[in-house]
Parts: C-alpha cells; structure tokens; sequence
C-alpha cells in the first residue's frame, strides 16, 4: 500500500458534504411527510377501511428492505445504488435489469409530481392550460436540481418546517372534532386497524399493494453514498429511520382521517379525500391550506426524486451500463450531474404529457419492487451464502423483505404489470445489442478515486 494519494485524475466528482440529518430530511422530503393524505380515499376504500394496518404491515416490509439497503451501502458506497448491489453479489446482467427497472421507478416519481402539481395549481388558476404548468414544474424541478446538492439540502429542511406546522395544525383540529363528537362504542376506535364487518385479506393485502406507495423514495437515500460523510455508518441509520419516521407519522394520519370520516361514508373525490376530511375537522380555511400543502409536498417530493434520478442515471452512466459520456460525466463547477438532471427533467415533461397519473403511480410500484427484492437478495448472498459465519440477524431480514416485496409486487394490477414488462423486455434488447448477445459484462463497476 502506497502512502501517497495519485494526483492524476483531473476530472471532477461528486463531494462529501451531507450529514446524517440531511440524509434523513432528503429521504423525508423524496416520501413525503404527507404522503399518506395523497392516497389516503383510496387506500380506504381498497383496504375496507383498514388503512392504518395497510400503512404499518407496508412499514414492515419496507423496514427488512431499508436494513439490507444500509448493510450494502456499506459494503459498496457507490451512487449505483440497487443495480450495484445485484450486480456485484447476485449476477451482471441482473444488476443491470434492477438498475433498468429502477430507472423507470425514479424518472416516473417526478413525472407523477409533474401531473399532479399541474393538477392542482389549477384549482388556483384554472385559467392557465395544464401543459403551461407542466412545463413551469419541469423547469422549476430542473432548474433548482442544478444548483448543487448543498441548496436542494436547505430547500428540503424548509419544505419539512412548513408540512411539519401543517400537519401539527391537522392533528389540533382532529383532536378537537373527534373528541368534539364523542363515541361511546370502543370498537370505533378500533376500525381503522380492524374493523370485523369489513375485513378481508385480499382487501387488506390490495390495500396494502398501494400503501407501498407511501415509503416510495426511501431506497433514494442510498444513491448519495458518495455525497455522504461517513456513508458507512450513515446510509443505513438514515435509510432506516426514514421509514420508521414515515411509517408511525403516517400511521397517525390516515387514523385520525380515518375516525374523522369512517369507512362507510362516500368521499366526494376518492383522490383529494383527505382534504375533504380536513374540511371538515375544522372548515374550508383547513380544507384550502391542506390544499396547498399538498401541492406544496409534491413539489419537494418532485425535486428530490428527480435528484436521486439522475444520480441513478449517473451511476448508471460511470458503470458504462448507460452512455459513460453522457450519463457519466459531472459538471466541473458545481459537482452534480448535469446531463442526467437536465435527461430526466426532458423525460418526465414528456410523460406528464402522454400518460395518466394513475398507471404512472402504479408503473412506479413495478419497478420500485422489483428493486427492493434485489437488494434483499444481494445482501442475503452477501451477509449470509458468502459470509464465514452464519448469523441469523443475517438471514432473516432479506429474506423476510424478499418474501413481503414478492406477495405486494404480486398484488399490482394486471395493467402495471404489462407496462413493466414491456420497459424490463426493452432493457434485455438493450443491454443484449449492448453486448453482442451477453458476450461480456454489461456494467463496468469499478469505483473512482475518492474526492479529498
């Protein structure tokens, strides 16, 4: 081992600047801190009203997946994220299908943002034509990714002061109208976890299919490894205590929305139904605010996917599993990505103009899944087939979230299924023309130098 660092690699790379809350604010922000009130009606109504056991069981499985993708960060802290992992423990080729199909999970995550932000900026000004505001949060999205890493960090530390006072002020005016109309029966109560007349586990297993949706962008805080001080220890407390956060502050919400407006009762749009619920906890003047606080999530949940896309892209890209040259190269004066941002900002302005928000959210879950179940694979060769002692603590956790990611990606509907198909079929054309037929590797892994 040499004692002296090469001084000859002039180009530039990505910098170790984010600590281990800004980890966890970036994985809060790409979630959602009020991701459960966007999908809370149809969670409702898919689940027969048991929405706060979708939520947990989802937290549980989601948890097993967040632990294997901390103990692989460690061992390769690498921007490639998933399609790494695969790669290097399970199969080339393999890891290059997991990083397609995470492709697919993270430009569609700013994509549905796009829509659904366009969506409801024009409750407020429905003067203005859909693609206008599509085309004002693609730029928005783009434009503040390509300031540098360090200001999408301070932007997402205001993003979740403001939801945080929000949901505070939600959780004020549902104590008062709950307690407000008091029940005596203790099995209302109850209901949102069980309710005997309703339930059923096809239901609650569809139900929570769709709760999945709610930890969407965890594994995101794996691809800044490399943006990481002290990754090692970092990624995987981050990873992990992003979806407990998640998870319990979730769980609270659609409990409460749930008590607010029981299961039995119409929603008057399934989609916006929790702002219908805050309406009426406390009036229009909450109806209007969570109203605009969703709009206002969804704008930080679209920046962030669409960093942790590009990273992905970039991973891929240096990997030499995409054009190196293009997805690969970094930007000399602010250290990101530039190509890759400015790549999946044109993509997701593309898609929010061709494609409806629901196929796009359930197109998320396809490739979303199939990326948890890798990981949970990798780490399972890793820790345990490789390792010289056989740990339980090693087995069962990827096991565990492998079987859980299995039975949910089962339980997508048929038409998310053959769209994912089509992109992983396009990807195996691909990557074959690629190689010549799978003659040689696919994806190039060796890590660049460290940036002192």
């Amino acid at each position: 081992m040499g004692t002296s660092t090469p001084a000859i690699s002039e180009a530039p790379r990505l910098r170790r600047t984010l600590g281990l809350w800004d980890l966890i604010l970036y994985g809060v922000i790409v979630i959602q801190p009020t991701a459960p009130m966007s999908v809370f009606g149809v969670l409702s109504q898919t689940g027969h009203g048991h929405v706060v056991t979708t939520i947990l069981i989802a937290m549980v499985g989601m948890l097993f997946t967040a632990i294997s993708y901390g103990r692989m960060a460690r061992v390769y802290p690498s921007a490639g994220s998933a399609f790494t992992y695969v790669g290097q423990e399970v199969n080339s080729s393999l890891g290059f299908v997991t990083g397609w199909s995470m492709a697919m999970d993270y430009m569609l995550n700013p994509l549905i943002c796009i829509i659904w932000c366009s969506k409801a900026a024009m409750n407020f000004a429905p003067q203005v034509p859909y693609m206008v505001w599509a085309v004002f949060f693609f730029a928005l999205f783009t434009v503040l990714n390509l300031r540098g890493m360090k200001a999408s960090a301070r932007t997402n530390s205001v993003l979740a002061i403001g939801m945080g006072v929000v949901i505070a002020i939600f959780f004020i005016a549902a104590a008062r109208y709950i307690f407000g109309h008091g029940h005596h029966d203790a099995q209302f109560y109850l209901r949102p976890f069980y309710d005997p007349q309703t339930f059923s586990t096809r239901a609650l297993l569809g139900g929570t299919s769709l709760a999945v949706l709610t930890y969407i962008g965890f594994d995101g805080i794996s691809t800044l490894s490399e943006e990481a001080v002290n990754p090692r220890r970092n990624i995987l407390l981050a990873t992990v205590l992003t979806c407990v956060i998640i998870g319990l502050l979730s769980a609270v919400q659609v409990y409460a929305a749930q008590l607010i407006w029981p299961s039995n009762e119409a929603f008057p749009d399934v989609d916006t139904a929790f702002v219908h619920v805050a309406g009426r906890a406390a009036g229009p003047w909450l109806f209007a605010l969570v109203n605009l606080t969703l709009l206002t999530a969804n704008i930080g949940s679209g920046m962030g996917a669409h960093l942790g896309a590009a990273r992905l892209l970039y991973g891929m890209g240096r990997s030499n599993a995409l054009p190196s040259a293009f997805f690969g190269a970094v930007d000399a004066k602010r250290h990101i990505p530039r190509n890759s941002v400015i790549f999946v900002g044109v993509v997701a302005l593309l898609g929010a103009a061709l494609i409806s928000y629901e196929l796009g959210a359930e197109m998320l879950n396809f490739g979303a899944l199939i990326a948890f179940i890798g990981v949970n694979l990798a780490a399972f060769m890793h820790y345990y087939v490789r390792a010289s002692e056989k740990k339980l603590t090693h087995l069962l956790p990827p096991l565990l979230g492998m079987g859980i990611c299995l039975v949910l990606w089962l339980n997508l509907s048929k038409p998310a299924k053959i769209a994912g198909a089509v992109w992983v079929v396009a990807g195996l054309i691909y990557g074959a023309i690629k190689t010549s037929g799978f003659r040689h590797d696919l994806i190039n892994f060796d890590p660049p130098p460290e940036e002192a």
